[in-house]
């Protein structure tokens, strides 16, 4: 087992990587508990695999729990979502100091978080993300969030884990379209500010998606291993650091909502093709070599990724696309800020292009 910190200061939490921990996460978060009782949210999914394990687990440690099944898909990180979930907390008695359990993806992490964060003021919880996108992603940093109507997680808060435990044996039960979608996060690391990391990918990427054990936990660890120096360094994005973590999100957001957050185009296939889009428009403006933007499409398209508009099953018009994303989160003073590149492993953060100019790229790169 790989025990790494997410240093926060009095709020620390730890992150812990091994094979088979889901059959041992009752010693693990038997200290976390005031009293020997928690909550398990999941999905339907999900829960066919490993709820019975998970509750084994805990009653080995003399552990009670109940638990609350949830619909898979985006669909379920909404208000009503949102609504069912807290009023089943309160319903089973939740206390302040009980800790929920989020045994799932990004979509059962966010709502759980989400739902933590205020009920009953805020009370903790525990992440164990069951994809490769949550595990090297959402679950660490404290982001939880429910989607509405006019974008991607506008409604949340920052509420931290108590502890994440991630256990890669989750992955063999995993659709290979979802474990793609999670390796694109897994990419992304490299192209921030990592280029050693990239090249790695390229040269491993296949191998990890067709289940190879080492490359899958070299990828967690490592995937982690950043996002939790990021965070520490800039917990609620006030600084241009954590925003580099969402590099491909402004436009792989626009694409999600064009596309109604379905099963269409996965959040991970979002991004995978907002990568692409963040390179080719920083290369159109002089900014990152056109061989670094061909080499990210390469790669993502070599792994079966969507690497453009097209290959993302999207025609809109350039305009529609940006008028998305000007509901995006980070917009301040009217100006959305950008995570383009200098070339790969060499991101960074600007508001010096505005949306008309986004629209005319995206126009551009219709059909290609």
């Amino acid at each position: 087992m790989e025990k790494l910190i997410v240093e926060l200061g009095a709020r620390s939490y730890p992150i812990l990587i091994g094979e088979g921990l889901i059959g041992d996460i009752g010693a693990h978060v038997a200290p976390l508990l005031n009293r020997a009782r928690t909550m398990i949210v999941t999905d339907a999914h999900v829960a066919d695999h490993y709820l019975a394990r998970l509750g084994t687990a805990l009653a080995t440690e003399n552990i009670s729990f109940s638990s609350f099944v949830l619909d898979p898909g985006e669909g379920t990180k909404s208000w009503a979502g949102l609504a069912r979930l807290t009023e089943w907390l309160i319903g089973e008695g939740i206390e302040r100091s009980d800790h929920v359990i989020a045994l799932g993806g990004g979509v059962i992490g966010d709502l759980v978080g989400f739902a933590c964060s205020i009920v009953k003021r805020g009370c903790p919880f525990i992440q164990i993300p069951t994809t490769l996108l949550a595990q090297v992603d959402s679950s660490v940093g404290g982001k939880t969030a429910i989607n509405v109507p006019a974008g991607k997680n506008l409604i949340g808060a920052f509420h931290q884990p108590a502890m994440v435990v991630i256990d890669p044996t989750t992955l063999d039960t995993l659709p290979r379209r979802e474990l793609g979608a999670g390796y694109a996060e897994v990419v992304k690391y490299g192209l921030i500010d990592d280029a050693g990391f990239f090249a790695w990918c390229e040269a491993n990427g296949a191998a990890l998606l067709a289940g190879d054990s080492a490359a899958r936990a070299h990828a967690i660890a490592h995937s982690v291993a950043a996002k939790a120096r990021i965070v520490a360094a800039d917990e609620r994005e006030t600084q241009d650091i954590r925003a580099l973590l969402n590099l491909g999100h402004s436009f792989g957001h626009a694409l999600e909502a064009e596309t109604g957050y379905s099963d269409r185009l996965l959040h991970g296939e979002a991004v995978a093709a907002g990568m692409v889009l963040a390179h080719q428009f920083s290369a159109a403006n002089g900014l990152c070599p056109a061989a670094d933007a061909a080499r990210v499409q390469g790669h993502l398209a070599s792994v079966g990724l969507p690497h453009s508009l097209a290959s993302a099953g999207i025609n809109s018009g350039g305009a529609e696309l940006a008028a998305h994303m000007a509901h995006d989160k980070k917009v301040r003073g009217g100006k959305l800020p950008l995570i383009l590149s200098r070339g790969i492993g060499k991101s960074f953060v600007t508001d010096e292009y505005g949306l008309d100019a986004v629209a005319s790229f995206l126009d551009e790169q219709r059909g290609a």
